[in-house]
């Protein structure tokens, strides 16, 4: 056999190998679309982004990125490109990996992180339950009023209860929770005072809910 001939043999098996690489895809494709839905585009932080730092034009080319989810996991608020980040700041950190929403991010003019915030608050994120009744009418605003209520596990014959452990916190942005379960977990970054902050960062190693109710 020529050299000729074997360099062909080699092109045409690649060739095969190509498409059928790519049928496959195709055919995991339609299964996801099957299984969860349409794919959607969202924007994801592919580097940690720092509260109070302007996302300019060189820091959306190198620390976001667009994915492809199901239409199912598509949290409400979440943004599509680039260029719809550009010149606002994030409230709060944004780790790597995490979607872009709109509740996370401000104008300039609005401050930075901490500022403009009543006296005396930080941002503190903090996971949470039901969100769900927050993400209905859409991606809350920043600074909207939340009540935060805790729900203790029930001890022995007696049922747990609910109170309200922060009243009337602003709310600064919310994330997928670590479940990525829409509707049911989430991640609030609510401005806190600190006896707010340590009744409720307590609370998440022994309560069984911390739910927002909107006001």
């Amino acid at each position: 056999m020529s050299r000729r001939t074997r360099a062909l043999g080699f092109l045409l098996a690649a060739l095969i190998a190509a498409a059928a690489a790519a049928t496959v895809a195709n055919g995991y494709g339609d299964s996801v679309v099957r299984g969860y839905g349409e794919l959607r585009p969202v924007l994801v932080a592919s580097a940690d982004l720092r509260a109070g730092k302007p996302i300019d034009p060189a820091l959306a080319a190198e620390g976001l990125v667009v994915r492809r989810v199901p239409v199912r996991f598509v949290p409400a608020g979440v943004l599509v490109a680039p260029p719809e980040a550009v010149g606002l700041v994030p409230t709060a950190p944004i780790p790597a990996g995490s979607y872009l929403l709109a509740a996370q991010l401000h104008p300039p003019s609005e401050g930075g992180s901490g500022a403009g915030l009543p006296e005396g608050r930080r941002p503190v994120e903090i996971a949470v339950s039901g969100a769900g009744a927050l993400q209905a009418l859409g991606a809350p605003s920043v600074g909207a009023k939340v009540d935060v209520a805790v729900t203790t596990e029930s001890s022995g014959s007696g049922a747990g209860r609910t109170y309200v452990a922060a009243p009337a916190v602003p709310l600064l942005g919310l994330g997928p929770g670590t479940e990525g379960v829409e509707g049911e977990s989430a991640t609030a970054t609510l401005a806190l005072t600190r006896s707010q902050a340590l009744r409720l960062i307590q609370a998440e190693s022994f309560a069984r809910r911390i739910t927002l109710i909107p006001r």
